[in-house]
């Protein structure tokens, strides 16, 4: 029989909100996260984007400044998300040795490693911090929850561009099935709104440009969508065995059935127009679930707001489901929340379990006209996806060809 996985706490700080509530009461009520940007070095570069979607509350606010210090904002964010996620999930008693840590990120310290570089080069090598390295290695989150939450099983991440924290749940629900952990704490962060960062992306025209309107700039399956929206923040989700759970009389969230992870093998930036990889990973992710394509109710897509991302979808999903994807429920939320790369998909799932949840899938803001290409059921208004036992699927698609996809049940 297959253990069962199911998720007992959750936490999130973004661009919506620095907490879980405050998170889906904006997301439910078409907050948008995108704002223009307070920054001298966005006129000092002359960046053509000015506006992203920053955490709204910053982690110096929560965090003591000793432990913010020694921390890549990247790394704070994870800890400020698994900080709420461990207490919702009622600071579980478990053994060291059986606690895990899944935690991923696209691009890592970039803010620790060019801001060094700009202190070497302005003041000489002997005023570059000790803790340079340590802060801006990719695996600096997974290794400072592990550090913080005592977790000696494993610290692992995943970092698979903007498929990451969605391979990490994937992954984090084998490691319990193999039997590593009775408990992970699962997720992704990113904190990578930077010249350098916003410059690339600008450059690759993968931005929005609407800099007079940056919260109607992200409007996924939009006919008049121009891009995506940076966003910022992690998301934390606590992973154990069902009887785990139950054993020390947890509540239970959803349970997550497991997923599918693939490769593209097409382009290092754009996803392959087939969706043959994207659509596979769906396939693995049901099988997984042990389900078919009509047990599914809803579907956070991964929906960016590009020109070529979001029809590409759309055609791997119609692959899957068939006429049918035109009648589920279907979420762009990063059309309130921006694009947060490698932390997306952990913010992705939170909102997916607060939809099983709450029975009810949150809107997609700022669709002006639907674009015929990209004929998903998106509402600018909450959905009611009804009663009895509810599957839903939230898809990850990365740069290099990563295809994520991870499957929850209604518990």
């Amino acid at each position: 029989m297959t253990t069962r996985i199911v998720v007992t706490g959750i936490g999130a700080t973004s661009p919506l909100g620095g907490n879980v509530p405050d998170n889906w009461t904006n997301l439910l009520a078409g907050v948008s996260g995108a704002r223009t940007l307070e920054h001298d070095w966005v006129e000092e570069t002359q960046l053509p984007v000015t506006f992203a979607a920053e955490a709204v509350v910053r982690p110096e606010e929560v965090l003591a400044r000793p432990v913010a210090k020694r921390l890549d904002p990247s790394s704070q964010f994870a800890l400020i998300a698994a900080m709420e996620a461990w207490e919702d999930a009622g600071a579980p008693e478990v053994e060291p040795e059986r606690l895990g840590v899944d935690f991923a990120t696209g691009i890592g310290g970039v803010w620790t490693l060019l801001d060094a570089w700009d202190t070497l080069r302005e003041k000489g090598p002997r005023r570059v911090l000790p803790m340079t390295v340590p802060m801006l290695m990719p695996n600096a989150a997974a290794g400072n929850l592990s550090l913080h939450f005592n977790a000696r099983a494993y610290a692992r991440t995943v970092a698979s561009a903007c498929a990451s924290s969605t391979e990490s749940l994937v992954n984090a629900v084998e490691h319990i099935r193999d039997g590593l952990a009775d408990v992970v704490i699962a997720g992704g962060t990113e904190s990578a709104i930077h010249p350098i960062t916003v410059a690339s992306f600008a450059s690759m025209q993968a931005l929005s440009r609407r800099n007079d309107s940056p919260a109607t700039a992200s409007r996924p399956g939009a006919i008049d969508r121009d891009g995506f929206v940076m966003g910022e923040g992690a998301a934390a989700l606590i992973l154990e065995t069902e009887e785990h759970a139950k054993a020390r009389g947890a509540k239970i969230y959803a349970y997550v059935e497991g997923g599918g992870v693939t490769a593209d093998s097409y382009h290092i930036t754009a996803n392959d127009p087939e969706g043959l990889g994207a659509a596979r990973a769906v396939r693995m992710a049901l099988e997984a679930a042990d389900a078919a394509p009509d047990d599914v109710t809803h579907v956070n897509a991964h929906l960016t707001s590009t020109p070529v991302g979001d029809p590409n979808e759309f055609t791997a999903l119609e692959a899957v489901f068939g006429d049918r994807i035109r009648e589920i429920p279907v979420s762009g939320t990063k059309a309130s929340t921006g694009h947060l790369l490698g932390g997306t998909g952990a913010l992705e799932a939170v909102y997916t379990v607060l939809a099983l949840q709450n029975r009810v899938a949150p809107p997609t803001i700022n669709m002006t006209e639907p674009d015929p290409a990209v004929p998903f059921r998106l509402s600018v208004q909450p959905q009611d996806l009804g009663s009895g036992d509810q599957l839903a699927i939230s898809n990850s698609f990365g740069f290099g060809g990563h295809n994520a996809v991870v499957a929850f049940r209604s518990a």
